[in-house]
């Protein structure tokens, strides 16, 4: 899923915990991003002047091998212009993986329609604005680099070591689940690898 790259891109061993080993949790911040994105689901389509606006569109990518939702696909004038809109609660993030989502959605839309997509746009519940996002090629490079370590993972069946982005622990749901502090004290890997290590040699 197009959305799975958002928990890859934020923390690898979050997305192994969800995807791989098939744990959730639920906090303040998922439901209250569930509620939001509810409401979002719940508009129809419409049509404003030369503006369509469609909602919760599906989109997939066989080269890629994804598969996700659009929350909304502007579709504007003649010629034909597609702008990808992705609602986040919060705000704006310092890192960029919301912004490897939404190009993600991009990169399926433009296998689908065999077009090129420019840009796109994350609006965020707690400014209440849009923040225009170009798919220009460090971005592009990003989100194939995502891809493909999360299809990597999902092969190895293996869960990562936690990240070392301990701030990111703090806001995440899993954090009783992953235990992070416990897995970094850890060391009884390097300890086993050590002691075949010196008993080869």
């Amino acid at each position: 899923m197009i959305s799975a790259l958002q928990h890859y891109a934020y923390c690898p061993r979050q997305f192994a915990l969800i995807h791989i080993e098939q744990v959730w949790a639920e906090n303040f911040f998922t439901a209250h991003g569930n509620l939001l994105h509810e409401r979002v689901d719940s508009y129809e389509s419409e049509q404003r002047g030369s503006v369509r606006y469609e909602r919760s569109v599906a989109v997939i990518s066989h080269q890629l091998q994804l598969t996700g939702k659009l929350d909304l696909l502007e579709i504007v004038g003649r010629p034909t212009r597609y702008f990808p809109v992705e609602y986040k609660r919060g705000k704006p993030k310092r890192d960029d993986w919301d912004k490897i989502q939404l190009c993600a959605q991009a990169l399926c839309l433009e296998e689908m329609r065999e077009i090129t997509i420019d840009e796109g746009a994350l609006w965020y519940w707690q400014t209440r604005k849009r923040e225009p996002v170009l798919f220009d090629e460090p971005l592009r490079d990003a989100t194939f680099a995502a891809i493909d370590g999360a299809h990597r993972l999902l092969a190895s069946g293996k869960t990562p070591m936690p990240t070392d982005e301990k701030r990111r622990c703090r806001a995440c749901s899993l954090m009783d689940l992953c235990e992070p502090d416990t897995f970094r004290r850890d060391h009884s890997s390097a300890y086993i690898t050590a002691l075949f290590t010196d008993f080869s040699q």
